[in-house]
Parts: C-alpha cells; sequence; structure tokens
C-alpha cells in the first residue's frame, strides 16, 4: 500500500482529500498544526487504520514518522484573506520554508509532490481568462502580498528542485473553491453570503458587486489534484484547476437570497486594496492533459454548501 502526507489535511480541501485518497485504499499521513483547519474535519478518520494525523508545523523539523512516503499533496497554507490577514507571518513562512522542508523531504524520499499555488498568483490580471501562461500583475507591497508573493515563491523553489535535483513535482493553481467544511468565519464570498442569507442579516458585497469570480466545488477540485499527481507526464507543469463559470457578486448574492429564500437585504461596503475585478480560469491545458473539468454545477454545489451550514448551525 503506498503512503501519502498531506500537509494542511485537517484544513477544507485537504480533509475531503484525505478522503477521497482513503476511499482509493492509499494510507494517508495527514500533517496540520490547526492554525485555520480543524480536527472536526478528520475526526470520522482518526480510528481508520490507514491513517494517521501529526499535529505538527510544516515549517518546522519534520516528524520521524515521516518515512517511506511516495506523494506529498502541498496544501499547508492559510488561504482565505481573513486568514492570511490575520496570519501574514505564518503564511509567508508555510509557503516559504514549508515549501522548501517539503521539497527536501520529496527529494530525501524520491516522492512524487504536488505544490498547491493559487489563482491569486496572476493578481489583479490584465488578461481573462487567465492561463497558466499568464505572469500576473500582483502588488509585492500590500496587504493581500503575504499570500501572493509567498505562493510565487513557491512555485519559484518548485522549479528550482525540478531543474536542480530532478524532483518529480508539479503545481495547480487553485480558483475559488467551495463546499462542506468551509469555515463559518471563512471570510470568502460563498460561505459570507450564505451564512447572512441563512440568518436574514445583510449580505455585503464590497465595491459596486460588478466583479467577478468563478466558483469550483470542493470534490471537483479534489478529483483534479488527484489527476495531477496520479497522471504519468505531470512532471513540470503547471495546471490550473477551477470551474470557468464565471458569476458577479450581484448574480452570486441574489441566487443565494433567492435559494435559502432569505430576506437579507444585500448592501455594498468599500472594495478592499488590490482586490482582483475579475477571476476566470482557463482549464484548456488541464483538460488537454488530464481530461479533467469541473461536472458540479453552482446550483448543485451551492445547494450541498447550504445544506452543511444550516446543519452545523442548528
Amino acid at each position: 500500500m503506498q503512503k501519502v502526507l498531506v500537509t494542511g489535511g485537517a484544513g477544507f480541501i485537504g480533509s475531503h482529500l484525505c478522503d477521497f485518497l482513503i476511499g482509493k485504499d492509499y494510507e494517508v499521513i495527514c500533517l496540520d498544526n490547526f492554525l485555520t483547519g480543524s480536527k472536526k474535519n478528520i475526526e470520522h478518520l482518526l480510528d481508520n487504520p490507514n491513517f494517521e494525523f501529526v499535529e505538527s508545523d510544516v515549517t518546522k523539523p519534520l516528524s520521524s514518522s515521516l518515512l517511506d512516503i511516495s506523494y506529498i499533496f502541498h496544501l499547508a497554507s492559510p488561504a482565505s484573506p481573513v486568514d492570511y490577514q490575520n496570519y501574514p507571518e505564518e503564511t509567508l513562512l508555510t509557503n516559504s520554508m514549508g515549501t522548501i522542508n517539503m521539497l527536501e523531504l520529496a527529494k530525501k524520499m524520491s516522492a512524487k509532490i504536488l505544490i498547491a499555488s493559487t489563482s491569486e498568483v496572476y493578481g489583479d490580471p490584465l488578461e481573462h481568462p487567465q492561463k497558466e501562461t499568464y505572469w500576473g500583475n500582483v502588488n509585492t507591497f500590500g496587504p493581500r502580498s503575504c499570500y501572493d508573493e509567498s505562493k510565487r515563491f513557491a512555485e519559484s523553489a518548485t522549479y528550482v528542485y525540478l531543474h536542480k535535483y530532478n524532483l518529480d513535482a508539479s503545481v495547480v493553481r487553485i480558483f475559488n473553491t467551495y463546499g462542506p467544511r468551509m469555515q463559518v468565519n471563512d471570510g470568502r464570498v460563498v460561505s459570507n453570503f450564505i451564512n447572512a442569507a441563512l440568518t436574514n442579516e445583510p449580505i455585503t458585497i464590497y465595491g459596486d458587486g460588478t466583479q467577478t469570480r468563478s466558483f469550483c466545488f470542493v470534490s471537483d477540485l479534489v478529483e483534479g489534484l488527484t489527476k495531477v499527481m496520479f497522471t504519468e507526464g505531470t512532471t513540470g507543469e503547471v495546471f490550473n484547476l477551477g470551474n470557468p463559470e464565471e458569476y458577479s457578486m450581484n448574480d452570486l448574492a441574489k441566487k443565494i437570497r433567492e435559494m435559502t429564500d432569505s430576506a437579507s437585504d444585500i448592501i455594498n461596503k468599500e472594495l478592499p486594496p488590490d482586490d482582483p475585478k475579475q477571476r476566470r480560469p482557463d482549464i484548456s491545458k488541464t483538460e488537454r492533459f488530464l481530461n479533467w473539468k469541473p461536472v458540479v454545477s453552482v446550483d448543485k454545489g451551492l445547494l450541498k454548501t447550504i445544506e452543511y451550514y444550516k446543519s452545523i448551525n442548528n
């Protein structure tokens, strides 16, 4: 049985990935320090003989149990604007020193490693939709830079290890992802809108609401991550993973208010600095290489997410 390490495995995406891998009969080591993850996300796995939890920080010396690993999914990092602005130093270190530690572990174990990057490396894009070849329009000296720039560093570090040590590594740029296990106070638009709607509180749109995002349900994203990892020929490649369907914030707010039968008002506040005006992945490379594209519609995914928040709020 092959052993897989998932850093950030108690987080929103990481815990769903652990579920998927356990279901495919991999032996899974989940590493997390609970900075933004939650033990609740993995407690159903703790008694599984093929699952091991290691409470640790990827920036610190690695546990001696991390041996004979065949695959590493490096997902550890605060990912929502609320989290990475609350933990800017931790975000910088996780995506720099933490990434170097994971690349070193992959080198030592001769393991294949997948580095989870982000659509934020594109910044406020001047190209639309964004292809993997686009270099981005990013502010290096602002409130979002701790995340954007440390992820860009993580990609650069991966490039160095690929070419200096012939590491078996690939990079995925994750676009907006949503679904069950997102924190209630996650700070991202889907969780904000749904939880406001469920409590009939005002749904707050920052800016005029014409800015757009594309939303990928978590099960689609997990399938994409595993296809990148377990498909031959992905070494040294960068892949966008996301849903190319694009929604304005105004349309999303109205859709969620209608789906929850909410009496919430929709209000507007000032747009935060460096907030991107458009965000949509070009996934043509991912479709061509991996035969992957999202299959869960936004309506179906939102219904599942609404039901999740209802279940934890009751």
